[in-house]
């Protein structure tokens, strides 16, 4: 491996090292007192330092009055992982006058005392602490990447999280074109009747957000629309956008129709073609109901099987009242609801259908609103009686374990079963079509049958196919399919792609009220990002030597980002790179045979030292 040494510094590297012991998470097991010992004696080390919590105002504050008071100029800090308090730290420095990224990060809690005890636990912590004090004598002063933004947010689809997301936006001062491919507005909630806990209907919930974005001059409320096309980055996105040519079915501007959504009094779509330039881009695409495969608990075989959503429906278009529920004109004596269905699928005992994943995740709602509906059942027509078929009640919100008990007082029989047992339907020659067995685990496993009029499947939520926006922006999925943040504590609304934030349920499956919450914190991202009218990036991109750079474009082909890196003929055809577009994975740089091109912060001069440190220590 071959590299240059960085322009060194003239001043004479001061580093000042802190070690938390994290309230014992590290010092239980690691010696941090043995460990300053060890590290002290290192060449530059100027300072060192072990408290409680780094992490606190007190903490801080000693890396900050040793700054101030020129004890040190650079700062290797050992605790957590730096996705908890890189940035923590960073600012610390920054308040104290000194360039915030003079600074290195060791982690010694979750890469050593949750996995190392004793004297190895010690030496290891002194090898990564080496390597960060070999590494931050090299480091230089970075300027964060500032690019100009526009006053804009884009927000792809409208049901309850892209409406909250879009108003919300709009409400801080930033203008809004909110996209829907559909002719209404309000989504998956539209194909609801009412709303738990709450019991509110979908249209009392939708009519009043859905006029609120209609009527707000900031927010331009495109149906009938998709994206087309993608470029650009944080703060200059461009989106092509074309019509999707939807059916209204001869709907109401400034309406709501049930089971459709809200229909725009302006109904107005995108002309083909349409540039839009924007600053940030939040999805809220949202989910589709999982479709049981042939014969999956009799369903498509057995025309007395239907899916949760379906029943919903029909239960809604039904006028007719009586004691005994009726669905398609026919009297329901009995019927079976079914949890589970396409949710928490187990390997080797559940099936993905063609071309499918398992889903091996919770979906969360499915069992609150089956006890909804139980327990409208037999309020309303109390001849009709109810069987719950689960294998966990999880009603996990507030307010929603109030159903499980009055399904209870309503007389709503419940059975259990082990999902490698599940209840199994077949025609029954009795007074009713179809009969219902299955081994029931409160009753210890004895095999119990009945004979039911209809079978209602809780199919749970899956992530919405846009494969095409996806491979579009390049946007990351998890296994689960569906959009995947940063991190769900630190950063829940965020996506890799700066820029592009998340609401709703094209991140997971969430209820109403979730998914609202999480286009608010959406929308407060969007206005941080852009409320200076620049957006900084961190500075941590590459950077071409333009006296090596001999332009053979092998950087180009091995970038993973479209435009990162561009051979410009403006340059004598070497490489240039925007530094807006690059996310610093170095693959360019290993790809390179002139050594012509680094990353900042993370040049293999820094590398070489930490690995030298690492087998020295």
């Amino acid at each position: 491996m071959h590299s240059d040494s960085p322009k060194k510094n003239p001043e004479e590297e001061k580093i000042g090292v802190y070690i938390c012991h994290c309230g014992g998470n590290i010092s239980d097991h690691v010696d941090v007192n043995q460990l300053a010992k060890n590290i002290e004696t290192i060449d530059g080390v100027s300072v060192t330092h072990t408290n409680m919590f780094m992490c606190s105002d007190p903490g801080q504050e000693l890396i900050q009055e040793d700054i101030k008071n020129g004890k040190i100029n650079r700062v290797v800090v050992a605790s957590c992982a730096p996705s908890l308090h890189e940035l923590t730290f960073r600012g610390a420095i920054k308040r104290a006058r000194m360039n915030p990224y003079l600074y290195e990060h060791a982690n010694i809690r979750e890469q050593v005392s949750w996995v190392h005890h004793g004297e190895s636990a010690t030496d290891k912590a002194t090898s990564l602490v080496a390597a960060a004090i070999a590494k931050a004598k090299n480091l230089e002063p970075l300027d964060p990447v500032r690019v100009d933004a526009h006053n804009h947010a884009t927000v792809i689809g409208a049901g309850m999280a892209g409406m909250r997301a879009a108003l919300d936006v709009a409400r801080r001062g930033i203008d809004v074109t909110l996209l829907e491919k559909s002719a209404y507005l309000g989504g998956r909630t539209a194909q609801l009747t009412r709303l738990v806990p709450t019991d509110e209907t979908a249209e009392n919930v939708i009519t009043p957000l859905a006029e609120a974005v209609c009527q707000n001059p900031r927010i331009t409320v495109l149906t009938g629309t998709e994206v087309a096309g993608f470029d650009g980055y944080v703060g200059n996105f461009k989106l092509s956008l074309r019509q999707a040519h939807p059916s209204t079915d001869g709907g109401t501007p400034g309406i709501y129709v049930p089971f459709a959504g809200y229909i725009p009094p302006v109904s107005s779509a995108a002309d083909d073609e349409q540039i839009l330039e924007t600053g940030v881009i939040i999805f809220a695409t949202g989910f589709k109901p999982y479709e049981p495969q042939e014969n999956e608990f009799g369903y498509l075989t057995q025309p007395e099987v239907m899916t949760l959503p379906d029943f919903i429906r029909q239960t809604a278009e039904n006028t007719t009242t009586g004691k005994t529920l009726k669905i398609q004109g026919r009297d329901i004596r009995r019927i079976a609801f079914i949890h589970c269905v396409g949710s928490r699928q187990i390997p080797g005992i559940h099936e993905p259908g063609p071309g499918a994943n398992l889903n091996e995740y919770c979906s969360r709602t499915c069992c609150s609103a089956i006890l909804r509906a139980a327990v409208e059942i037999r309020r309303n027509h109390p001849d009709t009686h109810v069987l719950d078929y689960y294998r966990d009640i999880r009603t996990y919100g507030r307010g929603q374990e109030a159903y499980y008990d009055r399904a209870a007082e309503h007389n709503v029989l419940f059975f259990r079963f082990e999902p490698d047992a599940p209840p199994v339907i077949e025609r029954s020659s009795g007074k009713y079509p179809l009969k219902i067995r299955v081994k029931d685990t409160l009753t210890f496993g004895e095999e119990l049958a009945a004979e039911v009029d209809l079978v209602v499947l809780a199919v749970g939520m899956e992530a919405q196919p846009i494969t095409d926006l996806v491979e579009m922006m390049k946007l990351p999925t998890g296994m689960d399919g569906f959009l995947q943040e940063v991190h769900p504590k630190l950063r829940p609304v965020e996506v890799a792609n700066n820029g592009v934030l998340l609401a709703g349920t094209c991140q997971a499956p969430f209820d109403v009220s979730e998914a609202c919450a999480a286009a608010q914190a959406a929308a407060v991202k969007t206005a941080t990002l852009l409320a200076k009218g620049y957006v900084e990036l961190d500075p941590y991109v590459a950077e071409v030597d333009p006296e090596r750079c001999t332009g053979n474009g092998l950087c180009q082909k091995v970038c993973p980002v479209t435009g990162a890196i561009q051979i410009d003929p403006a340059a004598e055809g070497r490489a240039t790179v925007n530094p807006a577009l690059c996310t610093g994975c170095g693959i360019c740089v290993s790809e390179c045979p002139d050594h012509a091109i680094d990353i900042k912060g993370w040049t293999l001069k820094q590398y070489e030292d930490m690995v030298d440190a690492i087998i020295a220590a």
